[in-house]
């Protein structure tokens, strides 16, 4: 099938002083852009933080990255054989299926679905060795995450799955400065002649006006997932990404916000990031950041449609400043509607 359906999803969201995703100094991480320093929060963070957001989700179907896969088709064997050698068994499987693994587990980190780990269990304790049917177990029915995010494997590429999401590091809109919070820790058993603190330390940290961007390749999706699937998990990437949030010195900095604004287009050519709205720094002004950001994108978007780019089968804002790019609306309601154009168009109906 040659025909192309992406969905974008462009996030404009304010932090407070934080370190969401920090570098290997404890440092928040950074990013030169426009020739300026920009905060940044990885993509791996951001998937993450997503993939937590799935899990605590119990409508949706999630795998497990793990290195003890082996206890995950334990699991799916005792109850279908409670009187065998589950561990054995378990080992057994994820030989014939041609995954290397000893007593601490995998060598690498391996992403497997509840009904891949079934089908092993099922194939283990009907004694079946046939390689051919574990490697089959293998490559069918992969959780919505696996075929969102991709899975690697480097003994066998033949179980490998091309990412269908696509996400981008988030970068401030503006430049920024880390700063330092020096703090105190009071030993509370400390003697009364002891005024001095238990601990003294320092903690980096920087705020933002942060723009988010990722994209979801429809097609590849509808490829590993049924139709209706697809479109359910569409949404529930839509929704993660909304409203997830990396969870780095969370407990220090209370940095949960909401998005400012929130862009999503359907696009029938080639997925678009519009970070080039912020290749010049937004200027500190007495609005902020996050406006003249919403302005910036706005402008930066209609540019690209009338010269380089297509403009969107069908657009949807969130939030206040993006009218011009398609009439806001609520959050859920931009979701209802955005699962209902993916489901139209996978049943082959035109997305108006």
């Amino acid at each position: 099938m040659n025909k192309r359906l992406y969905v974008d999803f462009h996030i404009l969201q304010t932090v407070p002083p934080s370190c969401i995703n920090r570098d290997d100094t404890g440092s928040p991480k950074t990013a030169v852009y426009g020739g300026v320093t920009r905060a940044r929060v990885s993509s791996q963070a951001w998937k993450h933080a997503m993939r937590a957001a799935f899990a605590e989700n119990a409508r949706l179907d999630v795998g497990k990255r793990t290195k003890k896969v082996a206890d995950l088709v334990k699991e799916q064997i005792l109850p279908l054989a409670p009187a065998a050698d589950a561990d054995k068994l378990a080992k057994k499987a994820l030989e014939n299926a041609g995954i290397k693994s000893d007593d601490k587990g995998t060598k690498a980190l391996f992403f497997m679905s509840t009904a891949q780990a079934k089908a092993l269990a099922e194939l283990a304790v009907a004694g079946s060795t046939d390689k051919k049917e574990y490697q089959k177990a293998l490559k069918a029915a992969p959780s919505m995450d696996m075929a969102l995010f991709g899975r690697m494997v480097a003994d066998d590429p033949s179980l490998n799955y091309d990412a269908a999401a696509q996400v981008a590091h988030s970068i401030s809109t503006h430049a920024v400065q880390n700063e330092y919070d020096y703090f105190t820790a009071v030993d509370d058993c400390q003697a009364e002649d002891n005024a001095g603190a238990g601990h003294l330390g320092t903690v980096e940290y920087n705020s933002s006006t942060l723009y988010r961007y990722a994209t979801v390749n429809v097609m590849e999706l509808d490829g590993k997932l049924s139709a209706e699937q697809a479109a359910e998990t569409v949404r529930a990437f839509g929704e993660a990404f909304l409203f997830s949030m990396p969870t780095g010195k969370q407990n220090s900095f209370a940095n949960r916000t909401l998005p400012d604004a929130v862009y999503v287009t359907i696009r029938e050519d080639q997925p678009v990031n519009l970070c080039g709205a912020f290749e010049r720094a937004v200027p500190r002004s007495t609005q902020g950041y996050a406006e003249p950001s919403k302005a910036a994108l706005a402008q930066y978007a209609q540019q690209m449609y009338s010269s380089f780019a297509e403009a969107p089968a069908q657009s949807f804002t969130v939030g206040s400043g993006l009218e011009a790019l398609a009439p806001a609306q609520t959050a859920k309601a931009m979701l209802d509607a955005l699962e209902k154009a993916v489901r139209d168009a996978l049943a082959g109906n035109e997305v108006g």
